[in-house]
């Protein structure tokens, strides 16, 4: 509350008193609660954001090599994560150091997305219909759910392996999974480079200058 604190006035020339200005003094006791009161409601109010989690998959560990689950070589696609953000590579099937040729690409739209649009258009196809059949007959979450596991974990749908160096940049690592992500590429491993493949890495970061 503002309050005026009045002086005593002193004596003039002809002894009448001299009127002296208030001072005024502002009590900021009740701006104090205020604020606390403020600060209380936008606590309760607001919602607090949930932890969010990225969601890796690594190839489980096996022991015996005889129990080994064959993959088809046409269904990969190998990305290889260099040091800087430029040096993103990809090739197809398994890696063979004499004839498998490294492609440069980006994160961008046109980019991997691209890449694994066209390797996914089958399984694409597929959660698009889907999703449709689920507003037309207002599937149940569980029920949509289940048949979305079933599209993209089918035995034919392609995978996609990432693989890194110790430097390869998390950043770098976080995109491509937003990547697998946005084109329902649901079988996905993350694995350290092999030597041969850091070897033909680095060839072509000399050859197209990318340091």
């Amino acid at each position: 509350m503002a309050e005026i604190v009045e002086g005593g006035g002193g004596g003039g020339k002809h002894g009448k008193k001299k009127a002296k200005k208030p001072i005024p003094r502002m009590d900021m006791t009740p701006m104090v609660d205020l604020a606390f009161l403020l600060l209380t409601f936008f606590i309760l109010a607001t919602s607090l954001s949930k932890p969010k989690t990225l969601e890796i998959i690594y190839p489980k560990e096996v022991k015996d090599a005889d129990k080994t689950t064959p993959l088809q070589a046409d269904l990969a696609t190998t990305l290889l994560l260099g040091e800087e953000d430029n040096q993103v590579f990809y090739f197809f099937g398994k890696f063979k150091p004499d004839t498998t040729v490294l492609i440069h690409s980006d994160f961008s739209k046109d980019g991997m997305r691209k890449v694994l649009l066209d390797r996914n258009k089958r399984i694409n196809e597929q959660v698009e219909a889907l999703k449709v059949k689920k507003t037309e007959l207002d599937l149940p979450d569980s029920t949509y759910k289940r048949l979305y596991s079933e599209i993209v974990n089918d035995s034919l749908a392609p995978f996609v392996i990432v693989k890194t160096i110790p430097k390869s940049k998390y950043r770098n690592v976080v995109n491509a999974m937003d990547e697998l992500n946005i084109t329902n590429v649901r079988k996905r491993a993350i694995m350290d480079m092999a030597e041969s493949e850091h070897i033909a890495m680095r060839q072509r970061i000399d050859e197209l200058g990318l340091k």
